[in-house]
């Protein structure tokens, strides 16, 4: 079974996440077969404070 990890920024809603994993799962049966029923699609949710780019934290980055 095919996983995909998906890891983002906490603040979605649940309406945004749904949509989210069916775009992607739909995506990956089309692009590499298999069907939705063998996919599994993990959300991680990470504050911003809890994630660096470019040597910098992300919420001084992306403040709100």
């Amino acid at each position: 079974m095919p996983i995909i990890r998906v890891e983002m920024f906490k603040g979605r809603s649940r309406e945004q996440k749904r949509e989210m994993v069916k775009e992607v799962t739909e995506a990956f049966v089309r692009t590499c077969g298999g069907t939705p029923k063998g996919l599994a699609v993990v959300i991680t949710e990470v504050e911003k404070e809890d994630w660096g780019s470019a040597g910098e934290l992300c919420c001084d980055l992306y403040p709100d």
